[in-house]
C-alpha cells in the first residue's frame, strides 16, 4: 500500500522551502551590504595633502570631511592671518600658527575613526579626518 501526501501537506512543504530560501537570500544580501559599507576595510592607504588658509576667523576651503585608508600619510599645511595653535585630535599632533607663515604637520593615520582638526585659540574647526 502506498500513501500519497495530501495537497495540504505538499503545500506546507513548499511554503517551508520557500521561507527557508527567502531567509538564506536575505542573509546573503545583508552580509554583502554590511561588507560594502561599514564592514569593508578596503580603503587603501594613500598619501594625502590638505591645505587650509585662515583669514578673518574663517577657513578656506570651508570645513569638509576627508576620508583616507588606515596607514595613509597625511600632510596638513595651514596658513593663518593670526597667531594660534593647530591641533589634530586623536593623534595629539600640534603646531604653532604664526601669522602669514605656513605650518605643516605630517603624520601616519594609523588609528581608525573620525578626528577633528582645529585651532585652539579661535576654536575653528578646519577638517574632519575619517580614517577607515
Amino acid at each position: 500500500m502506498t500513501t500519497t501526501a495530501t495537497p495540504a501537506r505538499s503545500r506546507d512543504t513548499v511554503y517551508r522551502i520557500v521561507a527557508v530560501a527567502v531567509l538564506v537570500v536575505a542573509g546573503i544580501v545583508v552580509t554583502l551590504l554590511y561588507r560594502s559599507s561599514a564592514g569593508d576595510s578596503s580603503t587603501a592607504p594613500q598619501d594625502r595633502s590638505i591645505s587650509v588658509t585662515i583669514t578673518g576667523g574663517r577657513a578656506e576651503p570651508p570645513v569638509g570631511r576627508v576620508e583616507v585608508g588606515k596607514g595613509s600619510t597625511i600632510r596638513l599645511t595651514v596658513t593663518s592671518d593670526a597667531p594660534d595653535e593647530l591641533h589634530v585630535h586623536g593623534y595629539d599632533r600640534r603646531a604653532v600658527l604664526e601669522p602669514g607663515r605656513p605650518a605643516t604637520l605630517e603624520f601616519r593615520a594609523d588609528t581608525t575613526g573620525m578626528f577633528e582638526i582645529e585651532t585652539h585659540g579661535g576654536h575653528l574647526l578646519l577638517v574632519q579626518l575619517v580614517v577607515r
